[in-house]
């Protein structure tokens, strides 16, 4: 198995953070795992709110986020365990991360609404 690429902190782009957030699934997915006290595993996002996921989808998203910084994977058996990079990048890109999470609270909000 080829070992997962991520990039060092230095090395992570505002662009490609943006980029890899401008997927609805995606920053679905990062928000969760960024509010998560433990590693979540990739199939724990086989569906994003009523919309199934398939696998190839879900590896392709995970992949994303990953090459762009936000994530760490790391192969636990058979599984994938999945956290965030919060702390890296909040020291790299002050303030970043909390206004995303906050804009995509408030749409989640006012698409409920």
């Amino acid at each position: 198995m080829r070992p997962l690429f991520h990039p060092s902190i230095d090395d992570v782009r505002l662009e490609a953070i943006l980029h890899a957030l401008s997927d609805p699934v995606r920053v679905a997915i990062f928000v969760d795992i960024a509010g998560a006290p433990c590693a979540q595993t990739c199939q724990a996002f086989a569906s994003v709110g009523d919309r199934a996921i398939p696998k190839s989808s879900l590896s392709q998203h995970f992949k994303v986020l990953r090459e762009a910084g936000l994530i760490r994977s790391e192969r636990q058996g058979v599984e994938m365990r999945n956290t965030s990079r919060c702390p890296e990048i909040q020291q790299r890109f002050p303030g970043l991360i909390p206004a995303i999470i906050e804009a995509h609270r408030i749409e989640a909000a006012a698409k409920a609404a």
